[in-house]
C-alpha cells in the first residue's frame, strides 16, 4: 500500500505573501506620495513651508531612527552621518523644502507635474558628466520640458515668480543627491532615509529659525491631520515601502511611482481641494509622464 504524498504549500504562500507586500507598497507610494502635495499645501496653513517640512522630516526620521535601532541596526559612522547630511540638504532641504514654499501659491497637481521631471534632469546631469545621451533619451528630455513649457504658457506656472522658481529648482537638486547617493557611503537600508530625514529637517529648522518661522493659525483637524499623515504615511510608511521594493523587485518597478504622483495629485486636488483642472494640466502632466517614461524605461537591445 503506497502513502500518497501531500504537495507542499509552503512557496505557494510565500510568493503569495510576497505578491500582495509588493502590491501593498506600490499602492502606497502611488497613492500615498501622490497625495503628500495636497497634504502639504494644507499643512502650510498652519506652519510656514521650512518649519512645517522640519517637523515633519525630524518626526518621522525619529520615529524610523528609534524603530529601526529596536530592530538591531547599527548606528551610522561619522563618514556615513556627514554624507547623509549633503543628501538631506539636497533631497529634503532643497527638495521637499523648496515644493512646500512653492505650494503658497502653485496648485498641487502643477507641483507633482514639475517634481516628476526629476529623472529627466538626472538624466541632463549625466550629460553634463560625460554621459553621452542617446536619441531615446534626448527625446524623452524634450517631451518631459515640453510640459513645463505647457503650464508655463497656460498659466499655471509663472517662471517670473519666487514660488515657481523654486518648485523648479526642487527636483534638480533632487536628481543631484540622486546621482550622488551612488557615490557616498550611507548606512544600510531605511536607516539612510532615516539619517537623511533627521539631519535635512535639523537644517530646515535652523532656517525656519533665521527666517523667524511661526505658526500661522490656531491647529485646526484638517491641518494637524495633513501633518500627522505627511509624518506617518507620507514618511515613514511611504520610505519603508521604498526600500522594501529596491530589495525586491526591480529598480523600474520601484520607481514606478513618478507616473502615477502626478496624476494622483492632479485629481486630488481637483476633487479635494478645488484646484482648477484645465486641459494645459492635462497634457503637461502626460508629456512629463510620457517623457520620463521614455528616459527611465527599460528597453531591450539587439
Amino acid at each position: 500500500m503506497t502513502t500518497r504524498r501531500l504537495p507542499r504549500r509552503h512557496g505557494t504562500e510565500s510568493s503569495t505573501r510576497e505578491t500582495l507586500l509588493v502590491a501593498g507598497a506600490l499602492f502606497t507610494l502611488y497613492v500615498v506620495w501622490g497625495s503628500t502635495y495636497y497634504a502639504m499645501r494644507v499643512a502650510i496653513a498652519l506652519l510656514p513651508p521650512f518649519l512645517m517640512a522640519a517637523s515633519r522630516f525630524i518626526l518621522a526620521g525619529g520615529l524610523l531612527f528609534v524603530g529601526l535601532r529596536m530592530r538591531g541596526a547599527a548606528l551610522p559612522t561619522a563618514k556615513q552621518w556627514a554624507s547623509a547630511a549633503v543628501l538631506g540638504a539636497l533631497h529634503f532641504v532643497f527638495g521637499n523644502g523648496l515644493v512646500a514654499v512653492a505650494q503658497r501659491t502653485v496648485d498641487s497637481g502643477v507641483a507633482a507635474t514639475v517634481v516628476a521631471t526629476m529623472p529627466l534632469w538626472a538624466a541632463a546631469i549625466g550629460t553634463a558628466w560625460g554621459d553621452r545621451p542617446t536619441a531615446r533619451e534626448v527625446i524623452g528630455l524634450l517631451a518631459g520640458f515640453l510640459g513645463v513649457a505647457v503650464l508655463h504658457r497656460g498659466e499655471s506656472l509663472s517662471l517670473h515668480s519666487v514660488d515657481s522658481m523654486a518648485l523648479v529648482l526642487a527636483p534638480i537638486a533632487w536628481a543631484l543627491g540622486s546621482i550622488l547617493s551612488r557615490r557616498l557611503p550611507l548606512p544600510a537600508g531605511s536607516m539612510a532615509a532615516a539619517a537623511q530625514m533627521l539631519t535635512g529637517g535639523a537644517a530646515m529648522l535652523a532656517i525656519a529659525a533665521m527666517r523667524g518661522e511661526r505658526p500661522l493659525a490656531a491647529p485646526t483637524f484638517s491641518t494637524v491631520g495633513a501633518l500627522v499623515y505627511l509624518v506617518l504615511f507620507g514618511s515613514v510608511l511611504g520610505f519603508t515601502a521604498y526600500a522594501y521594493l529596491l530589495r525586491t523587485t526591480r529598480p523600474s518597478i520601484a520607481t514606478s511611482y513618478a507616473y502615477v504622483n502626478p496624476l494622483v495629485a492632479l485629481a486630488l486636488g481637483a476633487l479635494a481641494g478645488g484646484e482648477r483642472f484645465t486641459s494645459e494640466k492635462l497634457m503637461a502632466c502626460l508629456l512629463t509622464i510620457g517623457g520620463v517614461l521614455v528616459v527611465s524605461a527599460p528597453w531591450k537591445r539587439k
